[in-house]
């Protein structure tokens, strides 16, 4: 069975994961979500990741990130904006902010997949992926 939507399928692995306090959490890999998990490495809120390739077929592993304890979450929540039956795009002018410029919104952009405040330096709008705080 295909899936219809896999980049809502990775953030809700990382939602789920995150939730149940584990380490690692593995997601079929693409480039697009590779991309993604390059942003929540530099803005923090996952240690890192990994490409497994397991013969014909590549996984990213990522390594969640906590503070002292695990009950201190990096991430407080992850949401899907653009979806394949609506897709929401927005214009240099109109990128969103999240909770006021505390999260961090991942839009992909002509010139690759970015956050939302590197796309307001470069000038440029594009689709609106997904919110994370």
């Amino acid at each position: 069975m295909t899936m219809s939507d896999p980049i809502a399928d990775m953030l809700t692995r990382v939602r789920n994961a995150n939730t149940a306090k584990h380490d690692t959490v593995d997601v079929p890999a693409s480039n697009m979500k590779q991309a993604i998990a390059d942003i929540l490495t530099q803005e923090g809120y996952i240690k890192g990741y990994k490409i497994i390739e397991d013969g014909h077929r590549k996984t990213l592993r990522l390594t969640l990130k906590y503070g002292k304890t695990k009950n201190e979450k990096n991430i407080t929540g992850l949401r899907r904006i653009s979806k394949p039956g609506l897709r929401v795009f927005a214009g240099k002018d109109e990128l969103p902010k999240v909770l006021g410029g505390l999260g961090t919104a991942i839009i992909s952009t002509s010139q690759g997949v970015i956050t939302d405040k590197e796309a307001r330096k470069r000038n440029i709008g594009g689709e609106v992926i997904a919110f994370i705080w």
